[in-house]
């Protein structure tokens, strides 16, 4: 494949819906969402909302297309994971990329457990504070994105054409050396700002200026800590506080996408958060309290919506 023209969007939530109008409005790429059933008969009829403006993407039903993909962005809820990405074989082709910009640690195994792992890339998005209420979905801070092989000590061919793509397009990106240490750099703010922020009900604003807040977020991140230092993945506690400038550039009044889950009354991604904490910490020998007790609680709150 000499360069990338057909882009598929698997998850028209914020991050996706960011990618999704980058390569719409772009004239080289032919751009569609995946989606089926009521989902996607909404999507064609209400399209997406950003930031005011109304985009008419292209929907497709993935049993029922055979237009094989160069791109297909992965961001998704963890919860529809396997069943969405099972369905999406008539799309993929031997050259098909797969970007995952999804939270936490297994979405790209998951991917990997039906297409394989040789056209798969890591990715992460950091610093976007998109406010999503039905189609619509609001940012003051597009965010930059995170992504490449696990080493990109040397640049691999898929990681050139998606980074031609980016330019192209106007995505605003960032290929880091060592890709997993910012995978586990992103779960642990993960786990740390989503997952506090939803049991307090808190907006940025709140982590920006109250130290209880901070004091709470801190204790789970130093927990995913304790378990990447045993994964052998070079995370410290000075990745914590670098946390802190880019917090701090956020508008005061954004959410986590888990606080805005529990507000509106949708399942959350703590499975993915503190039950992946505390899953690896048994595995690890390493304690792990209070995301045990954040696992709980959230819980809890699911249950009696």
């Amino acid at each position: 494949m000499s360069e990338i023209r057909n882009v598929a969007i698997l998850g028209a939530g914020a991050i996706g819906a960011a990618f999704a109008i980058k390569f719409f409005d772009h004239p080289d790429y032919n751009t569609v969402l995946v989606a089926e059933g009521e989902r996607k008969q909404r999507l064609e009829r209400e399209g997406l909302i950003v930031n005011g403006k109304k985009f008419l993407i292209p929907t497709i039903d993935p049993l029922q297309t055979d237009v094989t993909q160069d791109l297909i962005i992965v961001a998704l809820k963890y919860h529809h994971m396997d069943e969405a990405i099972l369905k999406l074989s008539k799309l993929v082709g031997d050259q098909t990329i797969f970007l995952s910009f999804m939270n936490g640690l297994d979405s790209e195994e998951i991917i990997a457990k039906y297409y394989g792992m040789h056209n798969i890339l890591f990715g992460i998005s950091v610093a976007i504070d998109a406010v999503r209420e039905g189609n619509q979905i609001n940012f003051s801070n597009p965010g930059v994105h995170y992504f490449g092989a696990a080493n990109n000590e040397r640049i691999s061919p898929n990681v050139q054409l998606v980074k031609d793509a980016f330019e192209k397009v106007g995505v605003q990106y960032k290929i880091p050396t060592d890709m997993l240490h910012d995978l586990w750099w992103k779960f642990m703010i993960n786990v740390g700002i989503n997952q506090s922020s939803a049991i307090l009900r808190a907006r940025y604003g709140i982590f920006q200026t109250q130290p209880q807040a901070q004091a709470l977020m801190e204790a789970l991140m130093l927990e995913v800590i304790a378990l990447a230092k045993a994964s052998n993945i070079n995370l410290t506690e000075d990745d914590l506080t670098g946390w802190y400038p880019i917090m701090h550039t956020l508008s005061p009044e954004g959410k986590t996408s888990m606080l805005q889950d529990v507000e509106a009354k949708r399942k959350t991604e703590v499975e993915m958060f503190s039950g992946k904490v505390v899953s690896l910490g048994k595995e690890l020998g390493i304690p792990t309290p209070v995301n045990q007790t954040i696992f709980q609680i959230i819980h809890v709150l699911e249950q009696n919506y």
